[in-house]
């Protein structure tokens, strides 16, 4: 006999409502990140860790305990298992090792399967948390404007990946209509060099100061942190995978309308079919210069000259 497998179906009105939050949605909620360390990690990159973590709240969740044996490029099912049950769809895995120092993992995940992973060395000479920055910080949960530099990110598949990646990590809410430019109140920049590939993220906060115009003027303080990363190893979905995480549903798909489209500016253009004309019955206006019978009678009075001029 075929043993099936259980359902645990919610006994509480509390159970039924947090199952219903993780249908499926055709407006997804906005991506968590859930924040682990393993066995062996030292104090920079915990900090490092609770850094990330404060980026992405309140879309985020730290655990506090040590998790041992967790290999990310050997095996992700422990890691899938936990984002499955915090409902999270990227993770952020840390640990400090003699093979592997100062190990920052990244990955994001679809459908609870792992689908573009990264592992990064962080340069602990370099780095710089939030509280070494003694300034005014940005509100929990605004979206950030994101800013990339570097030729590596157009160029290559892996960093073109890593580009995609960092995007859908930060961009937070996706079905927002309107933002308010004065809520935007951070910049994260992605400075990569082409030579050493040293990828370096910096956070700065937006102040608007007075120009004397209407347009105000801008500076950028850094807030923190200050991240100098090393691409260690990648792990990327196949092509077939990929694609398939890129299928819109059909409600949410636009409907194409006909002989309608729209320039690089936005403005819509319309074609319009229409019959061919008949210029003989179009209407215009009365004046006798237009009557058809007015140069019949111009033509007999210019022959009647001619005759005259002639018999004279």
């Amino acid at each position: 006999m075929v043993k099936l497998q259980r359902v645990n179906r919610p006994k509480t009105q509390r159970g039924k409502r947090a199952l219903k939050e993780r249908e499926p949605k055709l407006i997804e909620n906005p991506r968590s990140l859930l924040c682990i360390r393993g066995n062996k990690t030292n104090n920079t990159m915990k900090i490092l860790l609770r850094n990330l973590h404060l980026l992405k709240s309140p879309h985020s969740i730290m655990y506090q305990r040590k998790n041992l044996d967790i290999y990310p490029f050997d095996n992700t099912s422990k890691l899938e298992w936990y984002c499955q049950k915090s409902d999270c769809s990227l993770f952020a895995y840390v640990i400090h090792s003699k093979k592997r120092p100062n190990n920052l993992v990244l990955a994001r995940l679809h459908n609870y399967l792992v689908l573009d992973m990264f592992e990064f060395e962080l340069n602990q000479q370099t780095f710089r948390s939030f509280d070494d920055f003694k300034c005014v910080k940005f509100a929990a949960g605004n979206k950030p404007c994101l800013i990339f530099h570097g030729e590596l990110f157009d160029n290559e598949a892996d960093y073109k990946r890593l580009k995609c990646f960092f995007t859908d990590f930060f961009r937070g809410e996706t079905h927002m209509k309107e933002i308010d430019l004065n809520g935007i109140e951070h910049v994260i920049t992605f400075t990569i060099d082409s030579q050493t590939k040293v990828l370096s993220i910096r956070v700065y906060r937006i102040e608007l100061k007075k120009s004397g115009h209407r347009v105000p003027r801008i500076e950028l303080n850094e807030i923190g942190p200050h991240i100098d990363l090393t691409v260690r190893r990648t792990k990327l979905a196949s092509d077939d995978f990929y694609k398939k995480t890129l299928k819109q549903p059909a409600a949410i798909k636009q409907k194409k309308v006909k002989n309608v489209s729209t320039d690089e500016l936005g403005t819509k253009m319309g074609r319009i079919h229409m019959e061919k004309q008949d210029f003989n019955q179009l209407q215009t206006r009365k004046m006798k210069g237009l009557k058809r019978h007015a140069t019949k009678d111009n033509n007999e009075q210019s022959s009647e000259k001619r005759k005259k001029i002639d018999s004279n």
